[in-house]
């Protein structure tokens, strides 16, 4: 049964059509001014994915080949994702070509440019908690490395810029006060997490109803990682526009699926419950575990990622990227325990992390509109393939590393 479900999944990806995708979404010219290719060579686009040898990058490759592209890959393999050995990740498809380098190299940036049409800027550091401590790298990698892609896509200019940005720069997400009234800009006080009231409230004590949040709510940046994703997605449109290259912003929510770096404990949440999990150790939870997120499946976001691509609908736009479903972190871990065999309890802390939001989900409205975006992959098919996948790899479990890190810095309370 595993199986099938895990097969239905796979063909679903590669078999997929958009009968109801806007006419205006198309692939690109074939006479792009940025290729060099030589007369006998086929005309097809060749896309740049920076961080695409990573858990996203790598997907929407696959997802860019079954269209037909070429595929580059600038990648550095850092530890952290990567493992010690900095070698090709195995599932990363042999016609992908890679170049090991680092976004924040100049040199190795405008060599990846040369012949290519397209850019996926993806190449960026993960994680909320490690960002405010590890504030010099994040903004190196994240804020600088971007800012080195842009000064060189100026003298190398492509028909089309997609950055990856994140659901995290809202901070909290929408709500709605008991009257009906929206309210955004909200934030949780210290003093009332100190004593475990994890809540949002109204300035009259009322709490708030969180509500799906569209792209038309203002940031609200609460930790180092959100105010770098910003930056990365506010540079690329504004150099984007400055400089005539078509440029569109892909919030993403929470992802999960295959090839996520299980011995990274800042990666995405059901990477870790499976880290957790595989080593004999109960999934850690901040907070009630109550806290609600939208968990997308990787093929859907690498299907809407080439659905931008092809979308001339989409330039200068930012879209909402999840499964319009939202989710408790704690009705996460029980699910996912049970697709696992292994029935236990979660480890509720009842500590606050800094940098953490309460509720924030997707109204993916937008992108349904102009891209023609259908989430297909549910999270019980996601979680069966993740299950089955999980069989063949080793996870080293450093989450408790990591919180006694962050407690230490004072930065769990």
């Amino acid at each position: 049964m595993l199986e099938a479900v895990v097969n239905s999944v796979s063909s679903a990806v590669h078999t997929r059509d958009r009968p109801g995708a806007p006419t205006t979404c198309r692939a690109l010219k074939q006479n792009s001014p940025a290729g060099d290719k030589g007369k006998g060579e086929d005309l097809k686009e060749r896309i740049l994915i920076t961080g695409g040898a990573g858990f996203i990058g790598s997907h929407l490759a696959d997802e860019l080949l079954v269209r037909g592209y070429k595929i580059r890959v600038l990648d550095n393999l850092c530890e952290q994702v990567h493992g010690p050995d900095a070698v090709r990740p195995s599932y990363l498809n042999e016609d992908i070509e890679l170049m090991i380098g680092d976004v924040r190299d100049r040199e190795a940036v405008t060599s990846a440019l040369k012949g290519v049409d397209a850019v996926f800027h993806f190449a960026a550091m993960v994680g909320v908690g490690q960002s405010m401590y590890e504030i010099g790298k994040y903004t190196g990698v994240n804020n600088m490395g971007t800012a080195t892609l842009l000064e060189c896509l100026v003298e190398n200019p492509v028909q089309k810029l997609i950055v990856a940005s994140s659901m995290s720069l809202y901070g909290e997400g929408l709500y709605k006060a008991p009257d009906g009234n929206l309210a955004e800009g909200v934030d949780r006080s210290l003093e009332r997490l100190r004593e475990g009231d994890w809540e949002v409230y109204d300035d009259q004590g009322q709490v708030l109803e969180p509500v799906p949040t569209p792209e038309t709510k203002k940031p609200s940046l609460a930790s180092v990682y959100a105010l770098s994703k910003y930056d990365q997605e506010r540079m690329s449109l504004m150099i984007g526009r400055a400089y005539n290259i078509p440029t569109v912003a892909m919030r993403f929510f929470n992802v999960f699926g295959t090839r996520q770096a299980l011995s990274n404990p800042y990666t995405g949440v059901l990477a870790i419950f499976a880290s957790r999990l595989s080593n004999g150790n109960r999934p850690l939870i901040f907070e009630d575990g109550n806290q609600r997120r939208d968990f997308v499946s990787v093929y859907d976001v690498a299907e809407a990622c080439a659905l931008a691509l092809e979308c001339e609908q989409a330039n200068g736009e930012v879209f909402n990227i999840g499964s319009g479903n939202a989710y408790t972190v704690r009705e996460l871990a029980e699910r996912f325990s049970k697709v696992l065999g292994k029935e236990v309890e979660p480890d509720i802390t009842k500590q606050y992390r800094v940098g953490d939001i309460r509720h924030c989900f997707a109204d993916i409205a937008k992108a349904q509109t102009v891209l023609g975006y259908k989430p297909e992959v549910s999270i019980e098919e996601g979680m069966a393939e993740l299950a089955e996948w999980l069989k063949g790899e080793t996870a080293e479990d450093r989450v408790a590393t990591m919180q006694s890190e962050l407690v230490a810095r004072g930065l769990a309370v």
